[in-house]
């Protein structure tokens, strides 16, 4: 396996997903992604190319990158295949003018929402309502779908349509009669949705009228609805992220930040469900 090695050298810094937890939670969880308990933690990396084996070509020793490394990010070196195509193990150059941080929040995100957006193909005509918009993929889903000149309609807690504002969402709140309030929003309809959370928003979007083939999800599996992840996205997305990111046209809120002797409390402001950006670990 033609390998390189990311390290901590000069920094390196890794992004919380709630998915790195869940991973964690009880062995069957964990067998669902090839895993056995122990393991390691964190998928998202962004460092400095300490080692290259034979084989590789495209990296150089001091070559910063990004990527994914599944369940075991969380570590002075990661070890990836230079050639892999999935989040799971996958390395790519670090764009100038994209900090490490930020590159460290872009793998499993940034492909989900791309898939998801594949999914569903917004355009100037459409107006979406994404389900979760607040969230870890939610970030990435409302600019892209607004990059692609769609009008969005992002749920959120009472508390986050500041946030979901600026994200560039119109927010609504998720909840009992989630329908009539985001019909009061879009008289003249909705046209697509992707649900980021759950269920809700797909059954919001049947009740309003979308087309099966219209929405997607990437948090359930519900006939007719197509099923969005990371593992979907096109060859180039995460490139095309972080040329946005560079060009000023995405941008990646981080919450907080953490050294790794408090990752302990990462995760319990991750699991708390109530995160606006990012949660990203130092090294």
């Amino acid at each position: 396996m033609p390998f390189l090695v990311a390290t901590q050298s000069p920094n390196k810094s890794i992004q919380r997903h709630p998915m790195d937890w869940f991973m964690t939670a009880d062995a069957d969880t964990a067998a669902r992604f090839g895993l056995t308990l122990p393991v390691g933690f964190g998928t998202d990396y962004a460092g400095v190319v300490d080692q290259v084996g034979d084989g590789v070509s495209g990296f150089t020793h001091g070559d910063r990158a990004f990527g994914g490394a599944l369940s075991r990010a969380v570590a002075d070196c990661v070890v990836v295949d230079s050639s892999g195509d999935t989040a799971a193990n996958e390395a790519h150059h670090t764009p100038d003018g994209v900090d490490d941080r930020i590159a460290a929040t872009l793998t499993i995100a940034g492909r989900t929402a791309s898939a998801a957006l594949a999914a569903i193909n917004p355009g100037p005509d459409d107006t979406v309502l994404i389900g979760g918009a607040g969230g870890g993929v939610g970030v990435f889903a409302v600019q892209l779908a607004r990059i692609a000149g769609a009008r969005v309609i992002g749920t959120g807690s009472p508390s986050s349509p500041d946030y979901l504002r600026e994200l560039g969402a119109e927010p609504v709140v998720y909840g009992d009669g989630l329908a009539d309030r985001v019909r009061a929003l879009a008289p003249d309809g909705v046209t697509a949705a992707m649900d980021l959370h759950g269920e809700e928003t797909v059954h919001v979007a049947r009740e309003l009228g979308v087309p099966d083939k219209r929405i997607c999800t990437i948090a359930a599996q519900i006939d007719g609805v197509t099923a969005a992840n990371g593992a979907n996205a096109a060859p180039g997305a995460l490139e095309e992220i972080a040329r946005l990111v560079v060009a000023g046209r995405l941008h990646v809120p981080v919450e907080a930040s953490f050294a790794i002797e408090e990752i302990r409390r990462a995760v319990e402001l991750q699991a708390g469900r109530r995160v606006k950006g990012k949660v990203v670990i130092d090294l």
